[in-house]
């Protein structure tokens, strides 16, 4: 029980750092994401360069990621969650598993008979899954073997007292075990602890089995590792279930990109991020009214409530923060279409009352074809009071 309060209040002090450094990190990314997209959209497949833009691309995801990570441990990061078939998830993912343990590794996929639906974000499951298996082929240098699976249990009061924690109910229980070098007890109670890596330098940053950590936790699930040195590693993790509608199968396309014709105001007190979003909309089809500040969003909608079909917002701005723009402007025009964009963690978003049910947010940490994707279905949704 101790450890589990330590551990959270370790996370809790990272995320406090992160998040004083998440906006301007974020802007930084949005231009290099923005950036690398119109780069490639402008390349012919058979460009010579196209292989260093690729290059550069990854590595600004894993900055990316990197980021995200630094908020994910204190819980502060904001997800999109959903019902979806947990077993179709693991199976989703697993298919690209396999390019990253490498051949020497044999990877085996045990799902139990019945569909478990849980309450995930697809990107957060993935991410943990991609920790626990690169975490688990470093563990494996001369090759070995790779166990995924599921089982359904029902948490009780015993399972409380026996653990120290636990919420009775229905979970689906995911164990991810390798035969690899295994660990002391003294390293297995040090490895979800931020930065913490037994790793040589520039091998591991002590980031992966703490975002790990902060994911599960943000889904409301419970982590356990068990080792054995010299004869490896096995990660139980939790998930509650739910009795939901499950709308999407994770293998769908969700990133299709279609174009539009609408006209969007966006919002962005951030020269280069503006600039950046305003050329990704305008190749995508749309016309772009741009404004460096709230007081300035307002004025330019004022002089173009006619035309504007959606206003993208920045939460953090000067000179009126994004909340104030929108009941301004809800005010004079309650039909508007609104979309936040912000990098700031949640209890920011809290604080400007952004986080209701009833607006559409999305994340700085969002890719640009993700971007895309959410303005249209923001803009294909019946207006507001319709």
């Amino acid at each position: 029980m101790n450890d589990q309060l330590r551990q959270s209040q370790k996370l809790e002090a990272v995320g406090i750092l992160a998040g004083g450094i998440a906006h301007e990190f974020s802007n930084i990314l949005t231009t290099m994401k923005g950036s690398m997209y119109l780069i490639e959209k402008k390349l012919t497949k058979n460009s010579p360069v196209i292989k260093y833009a690729e290059q550069v691309s990854s590595s600004i995801n894993k900055a990316n990621t990197l980021s995200q990570g630094l908020l994910t441990f204190s819980r502060k990061q904001l997800i999109t969650m959903r019902a979806v078939h947990f077993n179709e998830v693991i199976r989703h993912i697993g298919k690209m598993l396999t390019q990253l343990i490498g051949e020497d590794i044999e990877l085996s996929i045990m799902l139990c008979d019945k569909t478990p639906s849980v309450m995930a974000d697809m990107n957060q499951i993935e991410q943990v899954m991609i920790n626990l298996a690169t975490n688990a082929r470093d563990a494996m240098p001369d090759g070995g073997r790779l166990a995924i699976s599921t089982d359904l249990i029902n948490i009780g009061e015993d399972f409380k007292k026996q653990h120290g924690y636990g919420v009775p109910g229905e979970y689906v229980v995911m164990t991810v075990s390798d035969s690899g070098t295994g660990m002391e007890d003294a390293i297995r109670r040090k490895i979800f602890e931020p930065f913490f890596t037994t790793k040589v330098v520039g091998k591991g940053s002590g980031l992966g089995l703490a975002v790990t950590y902060g994911i599960v936790k943000q889904h409301n699930g419970f982590i356990e590792v068990e080792s054995v040195p010299g004869e490896g590693t096995a990660f139980k993790i939790y998930f509650p279930t739910v009795e939901a509608e499950v709308s999407q199968s994770p293998g769908q396309d969700r990133h299709l990109v279609k174009e539009g014709a609408e006209t969007i105001l966006l919002a962005e007190d951030d020269d280069d991020a503006r600039a950046t979003m305003s050329e990704i909309l305008r190749m995508t089809g749309y016309t772009v009214l741009e404004a460096r500040n709230g007081e300035e969003a307002i004025r330019i909608f004022m002089e173009n409530n006619e035309r504007v079909q959606l206003v993208f917002l920045d939460v953090r701005m000067p000179k009126k923060n994004g909340r104030a723009v929108y009941e301004e402007i809800k005010s004079i025009h309650p039909q508007t279409k609104f979309l936040f964009i912000s990098g700031y963690t949640e209890n920011v978003m809290d604080s400007l009352a952004v986080s209701e049910k009833s607006i559409n947010f999305i994340s700085k940490a969002s890719l640009p074809h993700e971007i895309l994707v959410k303005i249209r279905e923001v803009l294909d949704k019946p207006s507001p009071g319709f």
